[in-house]
């Protein structure tokens, strides 16, 4: 089996990453799927963008532990939910490999990356010259990174059009590990709040960050 994590985060939360190794009609035998979801993937052809959706709604019911349909919506943000069911979700896939969050009580955001030099060219995007200086991103290729992933875990947390990566999120000071945490001020449109995101390096080059938190 391609499940190579599945890990309870705290009493409320679990992530699933998962190694895509089967191909379309092994997925396809795994999942129940209905009309309307028929009809979408067809949209997305044969390639790996189809590959990665049925990767990630195979992780959803493992880590769900269900073999009962599972009705899965995307409101107008875009941000994935379940239609009766109080578990708050998050995907993310990269290449290879597909990432799920559930939570049955806190706002859930994941995010994986296959770590690449060429982030360096781009940080200016997504990085205030504060956030730059910090010597753990600067000119760090996992560094940048852990803060390209935790930015995006925030906005998915959010779940809401509007937040800007550079402007609105902002990454503390932290120490870089292969494993670790750090803290992310997001500026809300009534509020400024602070998270705690969760990152790991995974040993084949992947960057994966989460963040479960009312």
């Amino acid at each position: 089996m391609p499940l190579v994590l599945e890990k309870a985060v705290n009493a409320h939360t679990t992530i699933g990453i998962w190694k895509i190794e089967e191909d379309e009609e092994a997925f396809r035998k795994g999942l129940q799927l209905k009309q309307h979801e028929l009809d979408f993937i067809d949209s997305l052809g044969t390639g790996k963008r189809l590959i990665q959706w049925l990767a990630t709604r195979r992780l959803l019911r493992q880590l769900m532990n269900t073999d009962e349909y599972i009705d899965c919506g995307m409101d107008d943000h875009g941000k994935p939910y379940l239609l009766n069911s109080h578990y708050k979700i998050s995907f993310s896939h990269s290449f290879d490999y597909a990432a799920v969050i559930i939570s049955d009580k806190n706002h859930v955001g994941i995010d994986i990356e296959l770590i690449k030099h060429k982030i360096k060219s781009i940080k200016h995007k997504f990085l205030s010259d504060l956030e730059l200086a910090q010597p753990q991103i600067g000119d760090n290729t996992n560094g940048l990174y852990v803060a390209w992933c935790a930015k995006e875990a925030v906005y998915k947390w959010h779940g809401k059009k509007g937040l800007e990566f550079k402007q609105h999120i902002h990454i503390k000071p932290f120490k870089l590990k292969n494993e670790g945490s750090l803290k992310v001020i997001a500026q809300l449109p009534t509020e400024n709040k602070e998270l705690d995101v969760n990152y790991f390096n995974t040993k084949d080059g992947y960057m994966v960050a989460y963040v479960s938190q009312d």
